[in-house]
């Protein structure tokens, strides 16, 4: 027999899924989402619910995660759902008068913090995996900097704050169908935190290797032209040359 399709939201919640509501409303609050009222109340809804159906909707509208029971997207999206769905392997990224890394094939939590004092942090989630659908990077860069990196077909939201510093906006735009929703968020004080997009390294190397195929292939039909040519001035030289040698009729009819 099919299951109903909202049977997964009958499901009984459990006290992890309500601590991860509630995580996602404090973000809310924190990021001027909600206000303090709508919060507690929320809140007070989230302990009490009993199912996810009353789970689901006071997160709705937020871009934060914490959703309970989310549907499985098509490995057909973009080749994303893959890579949603696993175990972090770093929840913090600090750098104290030196500098962090986290990049290549790590496992992005729901949450990340990182934080720098006089020095740097890389954050690249060009081949990371998710915990999750939807994501908050909290950047705080005092007298440093943090650089995000993401590809560009991932949704990505930046709304963090520059005080005496930069916090850039510019990376932000909308992926590809089933990508990941990226929230960056946080503060700069007297340091910066740039979101850029880049390619892979695979699609960049695919698109070089086009580039050459095509160079090579735009080289090719050019020498084919020069020889194409020179044959043509060699062909039009030899006329000339074998015109020249034939006596004319007059000549002849004279002799």
């Amino acid at each position: 027999m099919t299951p109903e399709p909202q049977a997964g939201l009958e499901m009984r919640a459990s006290d992890a899924e309500r601590e991860r509501i509630a995580d996602a409303l404090r973000d809310g609050v924190a990021e001027g989402r909600l206000t303090m009222e709508e919060f507690e109340e929320r809140l007070d809804a989230a302990y009490r619910a009993r199912t996810h159906a009353e789970l689901e909707p006071l997160v709705r509208d937020l871009p934060v995660p914490g959703r309970p029971a989310a549907a499985p997207v098509p490995a057909a999206e973009g080749g994303w759902a893959e890579r949603i769905g696993a175990t972090p392997t770093s929840r913090t990224g600090i750098a104290v008068m030196g500098g962090f890394q986290r990049k290549g094939r790590w496992t992005v939590p729901r949450r990340f913090t990182s934080f720098v004092f006089w020095g740097g942090g890389e954050i690249d989630l060009r081949e990371a995996r998710f915990e999750d659908r939807d994501t908050v990077i909290r950047c705080f860069a005092i007298m440093g900097g943090i650089q995000v990196t993401a590809p560009p077909d991932m949704d990505v939201q930046v709304g963090g704050v520059g005080i005496m510093g930069a916090f850039d906006h510019s990376g932000s735009g909308e992926g590809s169908p089933g990508s990941p929703r990226v929230t960056v968020t946080g503060l700069a004080l007297f340091g910066g935190v740039a979101v850029e997009r880049k390619l892979r390294k695979e699609e960049r190397k695919r698109l070089q290797a086009e580039r050459h195929a095509e160079r090579r292939e735009l080289r090719a039909e050019r020498h084919a032209e020069r020889r194409e040519r020179h044959a043509e001035r060699h062909a039009d030289r030899r006329e000339r040359r074998g015109s020249a040698k034939r006596p004319s009729l007059e000549k002849r009819d004279w002799d």
